[in-house]
């Protein structure tokens, strides 16, 4: 019996270890992966360009490629996956610009949202906010963007470079909580009136989904039972 706290504690020290490891080796895989990536979107659009300044897009030479790549390399070659690392390189010109905190996952996701200022604002967020994929598919579809622009009453210019730079910042304490509120994930709909106690049991049952519509910071410690 006196030998098992000391293993218990050597144990640890291992689990702790390896998770340290793993994690390493996975960012490391995922920032290989989104290189490799920008580059098959270099060479594709180098490719299409053949001396021209602008490239010239084209689905054919994609279909032709895909077909190709699958039959020498397996799977990970659709057209829409190449099509993806095209749009990849061109949205980020800049190998060094590409974050290695956010997955390929991430950027496909982002990669669908034509405004630059928009997409820069929830790549700088997910970073802030550690958003998974789910995360950032529901806030991009739920219009986080345009409804803190909106908050105040008013759009303008100095807010949208802001929000692209820096994400969501707390300068004062109104900044931790969002408004207007979304409850989509509630299934409520819009303009649709719910009694307190409703609301509070959907609440309870998307608790996470909550906290996150809240904001950051935001814990949740315990639930009370409602009657």
């Amino acid at each position: 019996m006196n030998d098992i706290k000391p293993l218990n504690t050597l144990v640890t020290q291992i689990k702790a270890l390896m998770t340290q490891a793993r994690a390493a080796v996975a960012q490391e895989v995922n920032a290989y992966n989104l290189k490799t990536y920008w580059e098959i979107g270099r060479i594709i659009v180098e490719y299409e360009q053949k001396g021209n300044v602008k490239a010239q897009y084209g689905t054919q030479l994609l279909k032709d490629l895909s077909k190709r790549l699958t039959q020498e390399l397996g799977t990970g070659f659709s057209r829409s996956s190449l099509q993806n690392m095209r749009n990849f390189y061109l949205a980020y010109p800049i190998c060094q610009t590409v974050s290695g905190k956010l997955s390929w996952s991430h950027y496909c996701e982002l990669l669908i949202i034509s405004d630059k200022d928009k997409r820069a604002f929830y790549e700088q967020e997910c970073q802030n906010a550690s958003w998974s994929v789910r995360e950032l598919k529901r806030q991009i579809e739920t219009s986080l963007f345009e409804r803190l622009l909106l908050s105040d009453g008013s759009t303008n210019k100095e807010t949208v470079l802001a929000l692209s730079r820096e994400g969501i910042t707390m300068s004062k304490p109104e900044d931790i909580l969002r408004e207007p509120y979304v409850f989509g994930f509630l299934g409520v709909r819009e303009q649709k009136p719910i009694l307190e106690k409703d609301l509070e049991k959907r609440l309870i049952r998307h608790i996470e989904d909550f906290l996150l519509e809240l904001g950051r910071g935001f814990l949740h410690a315990g639930q009370r039972t409602v009657n």
